[in-house]
């Protein structure tokens, strides 16, 4: 029986049996299935590659093999985009935004299995990228196509995107609460009594899901050996503001990175070649660099000593160099930006969750050994401030210091480090904000008005789009037509205004029949007055790519009816009737405030 004959037969069942609201809990506890298993499969391919190909490694001493393994899991990522997927799959929780946007949360089918794959091998190979934007894109997409399938409307198939990447973050860390935060913070879902529960079940079940794959052991042994206390309160600031800077510093080099590699963008072997050059040799210098980087995590917060601490030296060339600790940490933390650019630059697969936990990380361990090295007051343990650094740039570069603090504190199975976390990841958050006021995910479209956010009034106009409200059946006329004319081609318009064009289509004025009224009963004039005598200039004129907020203002100011809309070159392709647009408007604000 052929797919869509049962996929049908399934729908037609469930409109009989099964309420809106009960089929929402279950697709809700399928996407989190899914989701998990995604998280997982995606894993497993990571450490097979990388264990495969860096088995023969020599711990204490320089790889040649760095200098070559990133630039061919960027080629070979390149290839499978190219031939296989043929679409733009980068910037994956950015693509997701972009869809609950302006595509009313509808993602290709191939994004249920594309990310994985490229990510998968990118990251396998020593990409320095993370793995979560790549199963948020999945998990959102698994939501959407099955919201797609049963015919949800669009805000449905919004909070079903909202179920998969709830259920993605959840899945990855083992931390539901943060998969939740991170779909209201980062995706800007709104929380409603009817969405709390599906996200919800989504997020637990992908965690459980990942708890029966994995084991139950949380994803760092973080054993608290130092109290919070009231005299580590000022250092947790200054951490706080540090994190803050280093996350503007991420963001910037990163738009500043893209754009160089966007120039290259129509020769993409040179992208190839300059991006998979400064990555490998990153790699090289720096082997912590290679991958996700977890692993190096681990050794700050699972390490007590300068011995444990010291192994996050091996491969590099400062091996053995206890000295040199300090100075790798901050020459990694700097250069981590510059190898996820350079990955995503040259053609590679990978998100910035990963990076951000990394650089702040580093930065947390590197704040506390140079504060406790200068004795510059009371004993900061050096792997908690690693916590905490985490927590700052990852909730400053994504503006979700909610998602920060409950990440980090289901990452390490406790609540202990609450406060100082609340502290810290406030003041970086707000350190940010006076430079930045979007995350690096929301950057994008906001500079385009594309974003959606928590005010209704303006998710409603991004989600309003000009084509759908755009009349283009009218009649126009020349300028050079006598007024028995016009008057002919008024009797066979159903409007109140006649676009006056040239040759070209470019719009030269109108024709507002109220305005002429008092005379097109006059015959004996009909050939004395011609439309270029007749016709006005409009109120005003809108552009085919202009923002809707900017139309709606356009209306108010000038308080006209209708505006024609003309394209780049002022060719005439419309016109917008107010009556039409504010009905949309109400109808979406409508859809929008149900429960």
């Amino acid at each position: 029986m052929p797919l869509e004959e049962t996929l049908s037969k399934i729908v037609a069942w469930q409109k009989r049996r099964v309420s809106n609201r009960e089929l929402m809990l279950v697709l809700a506890f399928i996407v989190g299935f899914l989701a998990s298993v995604a998280a997982y499969v995606l894993h497993i391919i990571i450490g097979q590659i990388e264990s495969l190909i860096t088995s023969g490694f020599r711990m204490m001493t320089i790889n040649w093999l760095y200098l070559l393994y990133p630039i061919i899991g960027i080629w070979l990522t390149g290839l499978f985009i190219r031939y296989i997927v043929r679409d733009n799959i980068s910037h994956g929780i950015t693509r997701v935004l972009y869809a609950i946007s302006t595509k009313q949360s509808r993602l290709k089918l191939h994004n249920t299995w594309s990310s994985i794959v490229a990510s998968a091998i990118t990251i396998g190979f020593g990409g320095s990228v993370g793995a979560e934007a790549p199963i948020v894109l999945t998990g959102s997409a698994i939501g959407s196509n099955l919201g797609k399938a049963f015919n949800m409307d669009n805000r449905k198939l919004m909070l079903l995107v909202g179920c998969g990447a709830a259920a993605a973050v959840s899945g990855i860390f083992k931390a539901p609460i943060a998969g939740l935060v991170f779909t209201l913070e980062v995706l800007m879902v709104d929380l409603t009594m009817a969405s709390l529960l599906p996200i919800l079940i989504s997020s637990v079940t992908a965690t459980c899901f990942s708890y029966f794959f994995t084991g139950s052991a949380a994803m760092y042994d973080f054993h608290i050996d130092y109290l919070w206390s009231l005299d580590r309160v000022p250092p947790t600031i200054l951490l706080g503001i540090m994190c803050g800077f280093l996350s503007l510093y991420f963001m910037r080099v990163m738009s500043w990175c893209e754009n160089g590699f966007a120039k290259l963008s129509s020769r993409p072997y040179m992208k190839l070649i300059v991006g998979g050059l400064i990555l490998s040799s990153l790699i090289f210098l720096f082997p912590s660099l290679y991958g996700e980087g977890y692993s190096s995590l681990r050794i700050f917060i699972e390490g007590k000593t300068e011995l444990d601490w010291d192994s996050v030296l091996r491969g590099s060339m400062f091996a053995g160099e206890t000295k040199f600790l300090v100075l790798y940490v901050g020459l990694v933390m700097i250069t981590k930006v510059f190898a996820t650019s350079a990955t995503n630059g040259a053609g590679g697969c990978g998100g910035t969750f990963a990076p951000s936990l990394f650089i702040g990380g580093f930065g947390g361990f590197f704040f506390a050994r140079v504060w406790n090295i200068n004795h510059l007051g009371v004993y900061i343990p050096e792997k908690n401030f690693t916590l905490y650094g985490m927590a700052a740039v990852m909730a400053a570069v994504m503006h979700a210091p909610l998602t920060g603090i409950f990440l980090i504190a289901e990452l390490t199975g406790g609540y202990h480090l609450f406060i100082p976390l609340i502290i810290v990841t406030i003041c970086s958050y707000l350190t940010i904000n006076i430079f930045e006021h979007h995350s690096i995910y929301a950057v994008r479209l906001a500079r385009q008005g594309k974003l959606l956010t928590h005010h209704t009034d303006h998710s409603i106009l991004t989600m309003m789009s000009m084509k759908n409200i755009i009349d283009k059946d009218f009649t126009s006329v020349k300028p050079d037509l006598e007024m028995g004319t016009l008057v002919h081609a008024i009797s066979s318009s159903r409007d109140n205004y006649i676009p006056v064009l040239d040759d070209s289509g470019r719009l030269l004025g109108e024709i507002d029949i109220n305005k002429i009224r008092h005379i097109i009963f006059r015959t004996e004039l009909y050939h004395r007055f011609r439309v270029s005598q007749l016709m006005s200039p409009p109120a005003a004129e809108l552009n085919a790519n202009d923002p809707m907020e900017d139309v709606m203002k356009t209306f108010e100011r000038t308080g006209a009816q209708y505006l024609p809309v003309v394209d780049i070159d002022g060719q005439l392709v419309g016109y917008i009737s107010r009556i039409r647009l504010f009905d949309l408007y109400r109808q979406l604000v409508a859809d929008f405030s149900a429960e």
